[in-house]
């Protein structure tokens, strides 16, 4: 409606990909499946899930039946994240997919609360907001705990923060439900969710755009690439005083990308919107894990696997890691090409 009623798109009209209608009739196709539980498939094929310790039911996926095994990594989390539990140690499986979103980088192992501090207190004091994009399922969360954390010991002033995103505002409470799958305990998911004044209605949220800093706002999408932080951008990344803030991965074409490095401007909503903000970056509050943490994660391997196909990273990443399992593992190592068919004998 939005794109329509400005004329921004190059649709005409602009349709939805689905709507609410299909959303809830796939919802239909859903079912739960617990960590552990072997799911069958067909008669010889089973699937079991694991914890990777990204997000709250990431999961590494193993398929298996009499004669070989495959193990989908999917989004590898962090050993010693603060709020996720650390990935499934895996001893043995025949092939093996995995990530490389930072196959060619460490991650800063300073804490990334002191960083935040630093942007937070220096936009605080010319009277600036800090604008967060957010993955709303992960990030969100892990800001709220840091912001908690640094207001408690008076590491930051006192000033308003509010988490627009619904859905990231849903898992907040997620979090209650699932306690064992996370570090925190019952009193620090509450002061997670109490960290920020939730932003619910689209009134609420064009009311935030009026307002003056010191403030932080914390919204989806992660990368910028849609979602209620594309108005805050609008609003706020043209005035010096204000932060835009990115906390993950930038993939590339994206606005966060664009911005990361240095865009003097980017599109939304149809006009290029100056960006004349601070633009930060704290790497290591990702939720991926970096070359080293995977190669260790690796090493718990008791032979290595067939095959390790090495996926879900861009191309330096992706090769830059196949390397480094080739030469410091020995294993055999490769990244296939885009639509190709492998067959596992």
């Amino acid at each position: 409606r939005y794109a329509n009623k400005h004329g921004y798109s190059k649709h005409k009209p602009a349709l939805p990909l689905y709507t609410e209608k299909d959303a809830e009739g796939s919802l239909e196709r859903f079912a739960t499946i617990d960590f552990g539980q072997n799911l069958n498939l067909s008669n010889n094929l089973i699937a079991n899930l694991s914890p990777s310790g990204h997000i709250l039911g990431s999961a590494f996926v193993l398929l298996k039946d009499t004669r070989r095994s495959v193990l989908f990594s999917g989004d590898i989390g962090r050993p010693n994240d603060p709020i996720m539990i650390s990935p499934s140690i895996v001893q043995k499986v025949d092939y093996l997919v995995i990530e490389s979103t930072y196959g060619d980088k460490r991650h800063d192992p300073a804490d990334p609360k002191v960083a935040l501090a630093e942007i937070i207190n220096r936009t605080a004091e010319r009277g600036g907001v800090v604008i967060v994009p957010a993955f709303a399922v992960g990030r969100a969360q892990s800001l709220l705990f840091y912001v908690h954390q640094l207001k408690k010991s008076k590491s930051i002033p006192d000033i308003p923060v509010f988490l627009n995103s619904p859905m990231a505002a849903n898992v907040n409470h997620v979090f209650h439900d699932h306690l064992g799958e996370h570090r925190l305990t019952p009193a620090q998911c509450d002061e997670m969710c109490n960290a920020a004044r939730i932003v619910n209605t689209v009134e609420e949220s064009k009311a935030i755009n009026e307002r003056k800093g010191p403030m932080i706002v914390i919204a989806a999408s992660g990368m910028a690439t849609g979602g209620r932080v594309l108005h805050h951008l609008e609003a706020f990344a043209p005035d010096p005083r204000n932060t835009v803030l990115f906390v993950g991965f930038q993939a590339g074409g994206t606005r966060g990308a664009a911005m990361v490095n240095g865009a003097e401007s980017v599109k939304i909503h149809g006009k290029y919107v100056p960006i004349r903000a601070e633009v930060r970056v704290i790497d290591n509050l990702s939720a991926h894990a970096d070359y080293a943490e995977i190669l260790d994660w690796l090493g718990n391997f008791d032979r290595p696997p067939q095959q390790t196909f090495v996926t879900h990273g861009e191309p330096a990443a992706a090769d830059a890691l196949r390397h480094r399992i080739e030469e410091q593992l020995g294993w055999s190592c490769r990244v296939p090409e885009y639509l190709e068919e492998i067959r596992l004998s």
